[in-house]
């Protein structure tokens, strides 16, 4: 969709859903079987453009977009009739005879900002839900994604319908003139920063927003007393960090909490994973992706570029900045105060951060921003149960990293600066849906009646009851002599 016919192609939009006929099953179940055989017919070419882009491998590529995104549509086909039911509710006995349901009804036409990092799974993530409500989409992949961008652009049209779903490519003029539409629901996924201007601009027409930023998540690494269950947690610690690509992931592990007595012990066990999850050269073995562009380089080399900081560098830290390549890089004890340790790194650098007692990283934890996750990795169950009740975060995973994501019965999401609203699974289709409150009232035991103006204030009580349905009378009576 070009931002030229951008009137023309609204008022396309809307007239596809008033038409109701995105309201149809058949129609959204072939919209979700389209998405799954343009997965599936273009998977090798999904593969070079994210290679192009990002320079994630294959592996990587199918893992955290073309698998989950196979996932999700497969899911959604086979629970749609389901969800799109209205579901019966209680409704208290003195409205008998009463009945009370909730209709799920599509929101209308949606925005979905997607972003670079996973560039195609973010991009058709939210829109599997938007399409599984029945709504229209116009979809913005991030502009620093270029190939996956025109990759979408060229191939969606060509496997759904072009009337009621659009991709509209373009930079940051193009986000800024959408914004300026009137949108039924806007799904943005990315900074903080650019969530302020996206919900200044939902604010002018009342737009309901979900957002789904990022933050410093945490990771806690409690003693093990078994040497496998150290080494299985390593493994699943240093494919949350960098496993993802190579740490650009608001949902991946920013710090590492640990006890100061430990900590080397840690530390060496994390060189040697790196070594054998990306061998003696990580950039030479390309099973790790590269930095998006040269601002996100100068960025990340920016935030150990102070002494204090780079003195704490214990493995890694070379750069090249030609490629766009940062190697793995663990950090002990940098300045609490410094940028690395204030702002999302959202790159490749480790800070491994010391306490006396583990138990301190709530407090460490709770005195921050709410975190999109928390891992912690520990078997003390009592310590277990204080992470869940003394901190808040979008979610608490234990004993692994990242694997919430992929869990459709759990929602996603954030809170407070790390978001709001949910998706995955059912939470995708209820975030585009309107949940409508529907009461059916019988006639049938109502009874009209004429009384004397009497002025006794027990006669007022009969007044009250006027046009009062006799059955729930006779139950709200029972109720007060009871009492």
């Amino acid at each position: 969709m070009e931002l030229l016919n951008l009137e023309e192609s609204m008022e396309e939009l809307r007239e596809s859903f008033r038409s109701r006929r995105t309201r149809n099953a058949a129609w959204r179940r072939a919209q979700l079987k389209g998405l799954l055989r343009m997965l599936e017919e273009k998977e090798e070419e999904i593969f070079k453009t994210l290679k192009e882009d990002i320079g994630k491998h294959s592996a990587e590529a199918f893992r955290d977009e073309i698998g989950t995104l196979t996932k999700s549509l497969n899911l959604a086909l086979s629970c749609l009739e389901d969800w799109m039911a209205s579901k019966k509710v209680h409704v208290p006995v003195i409205a008998f005879p009463t009945s009370g349901e909730i209709v799920p009804e599509p929101l209308g036409v949606v925005l979905i900002f997607s972003t670079w990092n996973f560039p195609i799974g973010l991009a058709l993530e939210p829109l599997i839900g938007a399409i599984a409500a029945g709504n229209v989409a116009v979809v913005k992949p991030s502009e620093l994604a270029p190939a996956c961008s025109s990759f979408l652009a060229k191939h969606v049209p060509m496997y759904l319908d072009n009337k009621a779903v659009k991709i509209m490519e373009g930079g940051v003029s193009t986000a800024e003139r959408l914004l300026e539409e009137k949108w039924d629901k806007i799904f943005f996924t990315g900074s903080a920063q650019v969530a302020h201007v996206v919900m200044s601009a939902a604010a002018k027409h009342l737009t309901p927003v979900t957002l789904e930023l990022g933050g410093k998540c945490p990771a806690i690494f409690d003693s093990f007393s078994s040497l496998r269950d150290r080494e299985v947690a390593i493994r699943r610690l240093v494919n949350g960090k960098w496993g993802l690509c190579s740490g650009q992931a608001c949902v991946g592990i920013d710090y590492l909490l640990v006890e100061e007595k430990h900590a080397s012990k840690v530390i060496d066990l994390l060189k040697n994973r790196i070594k054998n999850f990306y061998g003696d050269s990580p950039q030479e073995t390309n099973s790790i992706s590269r930095i998006i562009n040269k601002n996100h380089f100068m960025r990340l080399k920016n935030l150990i570029e102070d002494s204090t900081v780079k003195a704490s560098i214990v493995h890694g830290g070379a750069m090249d900045e030609d490629n766009l390549f940062i190697e793995p890089t663990i950090l002990l004890d940098p300045p609490l105060k410094s940028q690395i340790m204030t702002t999302e790194i959202f790159g490749p650098f480790l800070p491994v951060i010391t306490l006396k007692k583990i138990e301190d990283s709530i407090e460490f934890i709770s005195s921050r921003p709410q975190p999109l996750a928390i891992y912690a990795f520990t078997k003390d169950e009592t310590f277990k149960k204080r992470i869940i009740s003394e901190t808040s975060s979008g979610s608490v995973t234990f004993n692994d990293a990242i694997i919430q994501f992929a869990c459709d019965t759990l929602p996603f999401g954030g809170v407070g600066q790390s978001g709001f609203g949910k998706y995955h699974g059912k939470f995708s289709f209820d975030e585009f849906s309107h949940g409508k409150a529907v009461l059916r009232r019988s006639l049938i035991t109502e009874l009209s009646f004429q009384y004397p103006p009497w002025s006794d204030y027990k006669i007022g009580f009969l007044r009250a009851a006027y046009n009062f349905d006799y059955i729930a009378l006779f139950l709200l009576l029972i109720g007060l002599k009871r009492k």
